[in-house]
């Protein structure tokens, strides 16, 4: 058995190492290495893969989600509602840009923003929501997508960790998620399931006007060269990034159903356990695209199974430790810490396993034997 990684990127190149190296020398003829043919076309065809009608790229998730709420034009003050249990990156460009940060607990189940804390939060100040579809599950947007209409707020989807994720209304349609939102922003930092060889990220939105104005921001507010005419930032996605990225585009539906493939068959071995919770999905295997196969282990054993794995070198992660309300940067004593009663109880009980789209059976039989053995002896 080859030792196991908690993502196997240097074996998924191996797969594609021909189709990416021909890709990135056609960015190396061209010379082409910012805003040339290669980014234009990787632009189109996840256009395309998403059914949207504008994909902005630029340099990083946490640049796309800046960029996305400056486009928004919220004045400072303004608040926006996002969950308190995820990366720091969504509340950290809330508060780069002087609106005000409102956090509310999540769902026990799907780890996603709670509608009704969404609710109860809205405020006269209220902008905007942002809903992270956290560990590659869609978020509850129907629900999310009715109470932005009722309150006239704006919805930015975090989308770093769902892309090619499909959303399922109640009356039967489908959309991907990312699209959904009056905007959203993605990461293709290289461990997502599509990611980059560096850095990278994009924007997605099907309202024109919104659509050109991004395009100005992530370009120093230039839509002619050195006609600045808005206020814009540095953030553009190299060709070389989207070479790799139009390479494994084509690879993301299939590197989806190996993750879905993995997670069925981690939930078959471990489901049943009275100390494991399996990760929970909401419809159809399509709504939940395995960023991460996150369980939650009951009864305090959390920490000793971390310790555990480490001495069989079983990769984990902890995603995450700290609740955004207890962090430095971000708390306010007006916070109560009751508020996040299921947020408290998640940073004490979640620990992901490796996933990704190499994981062979012979790696996951092993994984979960170790689990169980420590969970049954403890």
């Amino acid at each position: 058995m080859d030792p196991i990684q908690m993502v196997d990127l240097k074996k998924q190149y191996k797969f594609i190492k021909d189709e990416v190296a021909l890709a990135m020398q056609e960015v190396m003829d061209t010379s082409a290495f910012i805003n040339g043919p290669m980014v234009q076309a990787f632009q189109k065809d996840l256009e395309h893969y998403l059914n949207v009608k504008h994909v902005i790229p630029c340099a990083n998730g946490t640049d796309a989600l800046q960029i996305a709420l400056m486009g928004l034009k919220l004045a400072p003050g303004d608040e926006v509602i996002t969950a308190d249990f995820t990366f720091a990156a969504t509340v950290e460009v809330i508060s780069l840009l002087k609106l005000k940060p409102v956090l509310v607990d999540v769902d026990m189940h799907t780890f996603n923003i709670d509608p009704k804390a969404i609710e109860k939060a809205i405020t006269p100040r209220t902008k905007a929501i942002i809903p992270v579809h956290l560990f590659g599950q869609a978020a509850a947007m129907e629900e999310i997508l009715d109470l932005a209409k009722k309150h006239n707020l704006f919805v930015i989807e975090d989308n770093a960790q769902g892309i090619g994720a499909d959303y399922t209304f109640s009356n039967g349609s489908k959309a991907k998620t990312g699209t959904l939102g009056h905007v959203s922003a993605t990461s293709f930092f290289p461990s997502k399931n599509l990611g980059a060889y560096g850095d990278g990220g994009a924007i997605f939105t099907n309202d024109d006007d919104l659509a050109h104005f991004i395009r100005g921001i992530v370009n120093h507010g230039m839509y002619k060269r050195y006609y600045h005419d808005v206020v814009g930032v540095n953030s553009r996605l190299d060709a070389l990034q989207a070479a790799v990225l139009k390479v494994k585009l084509h690879y993301l539906d299939f590197y989806n159903e190996r993750r879905k493939e993995a997670a069925l068959r981690y939930t078959k071995l471990l489901n049943g356990h009275p100390k494991i919770v399996t990760p929970f999905r909401v419809g159809d295997c399509n709504s939940h695209v395995y960023h991460q196969y996150t369980l939650r282990i009951l009864e305090e054993n959390r920490d000793g199974l971390a310790q555990a794995l480490n001495a069989k070198k079983i990769p984990y992660a902890i995603y995450y430790p700290v609740p955004l309300h207890q962090q430095k940067a971000y708390v306010d004593p007006k916070l109560d810490t009751l508020t996040f009663p299921v947020t408290n109880q998640l940073v004490n009980e979640v620990i992901s396993l490796p996933m990704h789209s190499e994981l062979s059976v012979d790696q996951i039989e092993y994984i979960c034997y170790e689990l169980l053995d420590f969970l049954d002896k403890s």
